[in-house]
């Protein structure tokens, strides 16, 4: 349990940490999809250019142009494309590592288009499908590598695979759960008891050795004086 919970602090402090321009957008995208996935619980679900334009109206800027992009997606002639679009969101969010998170985000935005003209259930169906499939194929080509010892060359690994599958898709989940887990971090911030932090500016004071730890096992004594050095010592104080 403790190993779990550190490896979601771990994902979600790599979530977190993106360039600034990439943190705006992954939070415009979070609050779309939050917005767009809530409403599918309500009476009345929206499509994603329905939450913009309900969105819009309410700020009381025009929105003609988004229905007449809704129109557009909504055509019966391009529920094929947006079905391909849905898996290429898939597959992005399948490229998803903690280095590169940003085809996480175009993952999700190929969703939301796909959804605006097949709807909600068939685009993540689709996408998610693709994700599953795409890393089951890579674990099945891994498994004659599973007992390779020295990796001398690039190859597939069937515990690298099953990791970052696992990495994709914690970071794709996590797009829509980033402004609430900033807001709801900002909150308990001032709350938070944090261990205290070593000053980097001072030094470490090092511990005394004990008398018998000075020499360990495997060191030699200190060697003993030369029989010879003795004699000359005391040659020396017989001829004062």
């Amino acid at each position: 349990m403790r190993s779990f919970r550190r490896e979601a602090v771990r994902l979600w402090r790599c979530a977190v940490d993106r360039p600034r321009w990439q943190l705006a957008l992954t939070a415009l995208v979070s609050t779309w999809t939050l917005g767009w996935i809530g409403s599918q619980f309500g009476q009345h679900a929206r499509s994603p250019l329905g939450v913009l334009h309900a969105a819009v109206t309410w700020a009381g800027i025009p929105g003609h142009w988004l229905e007449s992009a809704s129109a557009w997606f909504g055509h019966p002639g391009r529920q094929g494309l947006l079905a391909v679009l849905a898996v290429a969101g898939g597959l992005c969010w399948a490229a998803t590592a903690e280095r590169a998170q940003l085809p996480g985000l175009l993952g999700w935005l190929a969703v939301l288009a796909a959804a605006e003209g097949i709807g909600y259930r068939a685009s993540v169906h689709r996408a998610a499908l693709a994700m599953v499939v795409f890393v089951v194929v890579l674990a099945l080509l891994s498994l004659p590598f599973r007992r390779t010892l020295v990796v001398d060359r690039i190859v597939l690994l069937p515990r690298d695979v099953v990791r970052a599958g696992v990495t994709a898709a914690t970071l794709a989940v996590v797009v829509p759960l980033v402004v609430p887990g900033l807001v709801l971090v900002r909150l308990l911030r001032p709350y938070l008891t944090r261990p205290p932090r070593p000053d980097p500016t001072r030094r470490a004071i090092p511990l005394a050795r004990q008398p018998d730890q000075a020499s360990g096992p495997g060191q030699r004594k200190p060697a003993r004086p030369a029989a010879s050095a003795r004699r000359s010592v005391d040659s020396g104080r017989t001829a004062n």
